[in-house]
C-alpha cells in the first residue's frame, strides 16, 4: 500500500509540473500575440493620420502630388499585408517616405512649418513612430523569451509535444536602414 501512495504522489507531482510548464508556454505565446497587437494598434493610428497629413500638405504643395499618392498607396499596401513580416516591411517603406516628405516640405514651405495642423500632425506622427519602434522592440523581446522557453530544457519537451513552434524576429532589411531620399 505504501508503494502505491509513493507512485500516486510522484504521478501527481509530474502532472502538477506539467501543468505549470504548459501554462508557462501559453503565457509566453500570449505575450507574443499581445506584443504584435500593440504594434498593430500603433500602425492603425498611423494609417488614420496619413490621410490627414496628406490633406494638410496638399494645400501647400500641389506639385508634389506624386509623392503624396505614393504615400497613400504605401498605406494601402501596409494595411493589406498578410503577416507581420510583410506588414513591417511595408510600414518601414512608409515611414521613410513620410519622414522624407515632412523634412523636404518643412524646408521648402516655411508657411507650412508654422501651420498649427501640420505641427500637430508632425508631433503625432513622431510620437507614433516612437511607439512603433518601442512596440517592435517589445515584440522582439517577447519573441526571444518565447523562443528561449520552447528551446530550453525541460519546457522544450512539452513544446514539442504541444506543437509550439519557433517564431521569427521582426527584422529590417539592409536596404531599408539607409537614409531617406525624397526628390520632387
Amino acid at each position: 500500500m505504501g508503494v502505491l501512495w509513493i507512485v500516486i504522489i510522484i504521478l501527481a507531482i509530474i502532472l502538477f509540473i506539467s501543468f505549470i510548464i504548459y501554462n508557462s508556454l501559453i503565457r509566453v505565446r500570449n505575450k507574443v500575440k499581445n506584443a504584435w497587437s500593440q504594434i498593430d494598434v500603433q500602425l492603425k493610428k498611423r494609417y488614420d493620420l496619413v490621410p490627414n497629413l496628406v490633406d494638410t500638405v496638399k494645400g501647400y504643395v500641389k506639385h508634389e502630388r506624386q509623392t503624396l499618392e505614393t504615400i497613400t498607396n504605401m498605406r494601402t499596401q501596409a494595411m493589406q499585408a498578410k503577416n507581420p513580416q510583410e506588414k513591417i516591411k511595408a510600414n518601414n517603406k512608409m515611414s521613410k517616405a513620410i519622414g522624407g516628405l515632412i523634412n523636404v516640405v518643412v524646408e521648402n514651405y516655411p508657411d507650412l512649418k508654422a501651420s498649427q495642423n501640420f505641427l500637430m500632425l508632425q508631433e503625432e506622427l513622431s510620437g507614433i513612430e516612437n511607439k512603433i519602434a518601442y512596440s517592435r522592440q517589445y515584440y522582439n523581446d517577447s519573441i526571444m523569451r518565447y523562443n528561449n522557453k520552447i528551446e530550453m530544457f525541460p519546457t522544450n519537451m512539452f513544446a514539442k509535444i504541444f506543437n509550439f513552434e519557433k517564431k521569427d524576429f521582426l527584422e529590417t532589411e539592409e536596404k531599408e536602414k539607409g537614409p531617406v531620399k525624397v526628390s520632387f
